[in-house]
């Protein structure tokens, strides 16, 4: 078989690991061309909600599709988005009452920075500064690498990045970096403070605590700064209520959404908006429209899929089953916790994550992590670590049986690929 030209994300071609080719896949498991069996672990990159070709989902797409495929959405609009806007106005926070499409979660953010910029510009403020996170991870376009944390992902491309205002990560006493906020707020320069409310993905699967995300709201909004809530993977369930902002009781003055709002089958985003953020892009002068867009804004389809997808959030029990898969995860969190080579076992609702202990070689690079990544796959079970932390956050439908070979194959790549 000759080599295939597809370049993947994320993916160290010179290793030369096995590439698996996924044939169909229904539930939490694939199934591969060499007839393997494969539990998703990671929801195919925490998309995933209610499993794969959810029969709702996929009746949706494919009546969608006898019906119009594409459409320019600048000035033209279709039922499936004006449906689908109208339902998430409906469904999430009071407030947010503006749907701007986009096409992923790094759209999303692109998105979410540039309406806050102009927000400022057109009403005549001097306020350019972006806030974030420490360790966060927002996305891979030039915007959302500027707002992520600096190192390995975008070491590279540093000349095309914009400079932020970096908020240390609240650890075990959040005080510093809620000092840290209040001051750089002050300044009176910030346009707009972004974060992954409770859970930080790529920078480690990091977590804290409600009334810290609380505080920061509190403080961005004494001082007028925009407060940005990337829920792209946060969203949808994935911190045990359909918006982790919910748990602090927080309305962002801007919300993004992707992954999860196909329930994971086709790639859509929205960036919802508060009306003072709208109005300052309402006007007669068309200098001062929103300048964004891309071909694909609002597919028709892939919204059809995400109209089906709030259909099932509302008529199914999906919360019940989120808190039946976090007291099931959460079990198999507290047996690996007592394992000596195993710290700072942390959960937040469907996602659970520790790190091995390796020394100090320890962060995204480390050498475990392919080596585990491997002892994974050939278990059959999809997780990819990220360095030497390892996690999951399955499909909110996997079954016991998958959960407990889930739990089975981690202690056992913790035997095989950590420290003795």
């Amino acid at each position: 078989m000759t080599r295939s030209p597809v370049w993947h994300p994320f993916h160290q071609h010179g290793l030369e690991e096995d590439i698996p080719l996924v044939t169909h896949a229904e539930g939490a498991v694939l199934h591969t061309a060499d007839g393997r069996r494969v539990i998703d672990a990671i929801s195919s990159w925490w998309v995933t909600t209610h499993g794969h070709n959810h029969p709702a989902i996929m009746a949706a797409v494919r009546e969608q599709t006898e019906k119009l495929d594409q459409l320019i959405f600048a000035g033209w609009t279709h039922e499936p988005a004006e449906t689908l806007a109208r339902a998430l106005v409906e469904i999430m926070p009071d407030g947010l009452d503006h749907v701007f499409y986009s096409d992923s979660g790094s759209t999303a953010v692109e998105v979410a920075l540039k309406m806050a910029l102009g927000y400022w510009h057109n009403r005549g403020e001097a306020r350019h500064r972006i806030l974030v996170l420490e360790h966060s991870y927002h996305g891979d376009t030039i915007g959302a690498m500027s707002v992520g944390a600096r190192g390995v992902f975008n070491r590279p491309y540093a000349p095309l990045l914009f400079d932020v205002g970096t908020v240390p990560f609240p650890a075990a006493d959040p005080q510093p970096s809620l000092d840290a906020l209040e001051a750089a707020c002050a300044a009176g320069d910030v346009a707009a403070f972004i974060v992954e409310p409770l859970l930080l993905g790529a920078g480690g699967m990091l977590t804290y605590p409600p009334r810290v995300l609380a505080e920061m709201r509190a403080i961005c909004a004494w001082h007028g700064v925009l407060f940005i809530a990337d829920e792209v993977m946060t969203g949808w369930g994935r911190t045990g209520t359909l918006l982790a902002c919910e748990q602090a009781g927080v309305t962002p003055d801007i919300l993004c959404l992707a992954k999860g709002l196909t329930g994971g089958s086709m790639p859509l985003a929205v960036t919802m908006a508060t009306a003072p953020i709208f109005e300052a892009h309402y006007s007669t002068d068309r200098s001062k429209l929103f300048f964004h867009s891309s071909s694909f804004t609002a597919n028709p389809i892939a919204c059809a899929a995400a109209v089906a997808n709030v259909r099932i959030w509302q008529e199914e029990p999906v919360l019940e089953r989120v808190a039946v898969l976090s007291d099931t995860l959460g079990a198999v969190l507290a047996k690996l916790a007592r394992r000596p080579d195993v710290t700072n076992p942390r959960q937040c609702g469907t996602m659970i994550a520790f790190d091995v202990a390796v020394g100090d070689d320890a962060g995204y690079l480390a050498e475990i992590g392919p080596q585990m990544r491997s002892h994974f796959f050939a278990h059959d079970v999809l997780i990819r670590p990220l360095g030497n932390t390892v996690y999951t956050m399955p499909p909110y439908c996997i079954s016991q049986a998958d959960t407990d070979r889930v739990a089975e194959v981690m202690a056992s790549a913790i035997e095989s690929c950590g420290t003795r």
